[in-house]
């Protein structure tokens, strides 16, 4: 799988590296600021971006904005984005074209490996992975309009939107796949979602529910 690395701080961006090329992933290029990352992007058409939202010149959305303008020439291109904070503009501008094939993870998250690695190829292949602080803050946002749900359901609502499997949120929550699919069908049920037999419309359908859209 080749990528391409945008992220400022060198400590940061070398174990970024030394990770991904140690999980089967080529790094082709690594850069530290915005205008380095579009042009490596449209050089390259990685099969992924792992990308800082905040870059130089300006430290404010460079990143975001350069991943997302190559996205508009390089149609589909799975975009994994890192923050220090969750944002929720940022999150809304990521998923404005309801494509897929992207992520909002933050940093921390990057301490573990298996997560991150995960989050990275469901990403490159077509999916979504939200981080959970980042799905949290959605939640919060709508609670007026997640009344309906019972506890089981929000959580399973919550893990639904991280991007997760039926197969995945049955581990997690130690349930058979049988009980996410009927809670899933209750959770799009209640809020008024077309029931979808695909994980990444699923996915989408939920996340724009949580944006307000």
């Amino acid at each position: 799988m080749d990528v391409v690395l945008a992220e400022d701080h060198s400590l940061m961006r070398d174990g970024l590296t030394r990770m991904l090329e140690a999980h089967d992933c080529t790094v082709v290029e690594a850069v530290d600021n915005g205008p380095s990352l579009t042009a490596a992007l449209l050089k390259h058409r990685p099969d992924i971006a792992v990308v800082d939202i905040r870059l130089p010149p300006t430290f404010k959305d460079e990143g975001l904005r350069a991943a997302i303008e190559a996205r508009r020439t390089i149609s589909g291109l799975p975009i994994l984005v890192l923050s220090q904070y969750v944002e929720q503009l940022y999150a809304r501008e990521l998923l404005g074209d309801r494509r897929g094939a992207v992520g909002y993870l933050l940093k921390d998250r990057v301490s573990n490996v298996s997560e991150f690695i995960e989050a990275l190829r469901r990403v490159a292949a077509g999916g979504t992975a939200m981080d959970p602080e980042v799905v949290a803050s959605l939640l919060g946002k709508q609670q007026n309009r997640l009344d309906a749900l019972t506890a089981r359901e929000l959580e399973v609502l919550g893990l639904m939107a991280e991007g997760r499997t039926n197969a995945a949120i049955a581990a997690q929550l130690f349930i058979t796949e049988k009980a996410v699919g009927k809670h899933s069908a209750n959770v799009f049920r209640k809020l008024g979602l077309g029931q979808s037999e695909d994980d990444n419309r699923r996915v989408l359908a939920v996340l724009a529910y949580l944006d307000g859209n």
